[in-house]
């Protein structure tokens, strides 16, 4: 949030459409990529990489912002199992997607946008996201 003249104000961030659609919810940001298989369990949403910035924590409902996925292209099915099991992110931000999370967001109907500026997001700011947009509270 930005205070200007005693009105609390909105920060607008645009980015480019890989999964368009809306949702809202609680930022969960790291600056480490992420590989969604083996590196998070499909049925809690728990990320367990060993040594990562979100080990230990949950993707399940949040709007999850990380730089960019890494790993094998199972990824993809992953993310769709989390989508299958409740346990998916409400929607996702990069700052650069490649393919396997974004073919991941697409089969599984996650809003996502990329070629957003991710540093302007911390873990806990309220984020809704509307096709291109991303709102930050």
């Amino acid at each position: 949030m930005r205070r200007c003249s005693g009105d609390w104000k909105m920060e607008q961030l645009k980015g480019r459409i890989i999964y368009k659609g809306k949702a809202q919810g609680e930022a969960l940001v790291t600056t480490q990529p992420i590989s969604f298989y083996g590196g998070v369990d499909p049925n809690t949403g728990v990320v367990t990489e060993k040594g990562h910035e979100l080990q230990g924590q949950s993707v399940k409902g949040k709007i999850l912002v990380f730089p960019q996925g890494k790993g094998s292209t199972v990824g993809s099915y992953t993310l769709y199992r989390m989508k299958k099991n409740g346990v998916a992110p409400a929607a996702m931000i990069n700052k650069e997607t490649e393919t396997i999370v974004a073919v991941g967001a697409i089969i599984s109907e996650i809003p996502f946008v990329d070629n957003v500026d991710v540093s302007k997001i911390k873990t806990g700011n309220k984020v809704s996201i509307e096709n291109e947009r991303v709102s930050i509270n």
